[in-house]
């Protein structure tokens, strides 16, 4: 029996009997349109037989999706009503049980995924879409790889290399993981309801190889985020609190790891950084 996907009508209709309203609270908006479903699968690469983690699942459009591809799923949700209604769409739309497992949980906060998946596919909410991915690629060393959609802000930082006006903390952090790309747009027609923003798809491929132990990690994210913090100043100066207390005692620190004392932080690579904390 193969596996069929939810229309606009029947998803409105599952969320009348749930009593669900989408909120701003939890960042809901959801997909109505098979084709921008059966495309974010698409872009993501899932072939049958893989396992996947869906961060809020919702009603399931995008679940479908992936299980119609003949990839299985873990779904994490933090509505409750929605997690416990969703292996019954699920069924009701051809999806054989084994194929579906329900994580009735915050995304934040959850510390094991059933089945160990190795691809991300997900709408994640814009309100906690960084933390998410961090979150998941800090905890979840087996995640190879994803796709995502997220607000084009988002995803343009994400995805942003050193020296553009988009980069910040969040392109550095995501770059310690892996490579990122945007992946194409979606528009905003296919939401229910019709978000204000407009959302792109964002892929990223893990790096092979850990760049560094979680402690120089740890320390890594610290100066990152104290580099962005004041952004226009120099990073002798951004950077005085955390390397000593002075920005003659940064500047050492800098010299030592090959950063100009004077460089400001959108021109350091995530490399870059490291060095900086490895002489810390």
């Amino acid at each position: 029996m193969p596996v069929t996907l939810l229309g606009a009508a029947e998803i409105r209709a599952l969320a009348a009997e749930l009593d669900v309203t989408p909120t701003k609270k939890l960042g809901q908006n959801f997909v109505v349109d098979a084709n921008t479903v059966r495309k974010i699968v698409h872009v993501a690469g899932v072939t049958a037989g893989e396992r996947v983690v869906e961060v809020g699942p919702g009603l399931g459009s995008l679940t479908l999706a992936i299980l119609e591809a003949g990839a299985s799923v873990t779904a994490v949700e933090i509505d409750h009503r929605l997690a416990a209604r969703l292996p019954a769409t699920a069924a009701a739309h051809g999806v054989a049980p084994e194929a579906l497992t329900v994580v009735d949980a915050d995304a934040l906060r959850v510390a094991e995924l059933p089945g160990e998946p190795t691809v991300l596919v997900a709408n994640l909410p814009y309100n906690v879409s960084v933390p998410v991915l961090l979150h998941f690629l800090e905890s979840f060393p087996y995640l190879e790889r994803g796709v995502v959609m997220v607000q084009s802000e988002v995803g343009e930082r994400l995805a942003a290399p050193p020296g553009s006006k988009t980069y910040g903390a969040p392109s550095v952090k995501a770059a310690w993981y892996g490579t990122w790309r945007l992946a194409g747009t979606v528009s905003r027609q296919v939401f229910w309801p019709v978000p204000n923003v407009d959302s792109v798809l964002v892929g990223f491929h893990r790096d092979a190889e850990a760049r560094g132990t979680e402690e120089e990690r740890l320390r890594t994210f610290r100066i990152v985020d104290a580099a962005f913090q004041q952004r226009r100043k120099m990073l002798r100066q951004a950077l005085a609190a955390v390397l000593g207390g002075s920005a003659a005692e940064a500047s050492a620190v800098l010299e030592s790891a090959g950063v100009a004392p004077t460089a400001r932080g959108e021109e350091l690579r995530v490399e870059d950084f490291l060095a900086i904390a490895r002489v810390v």
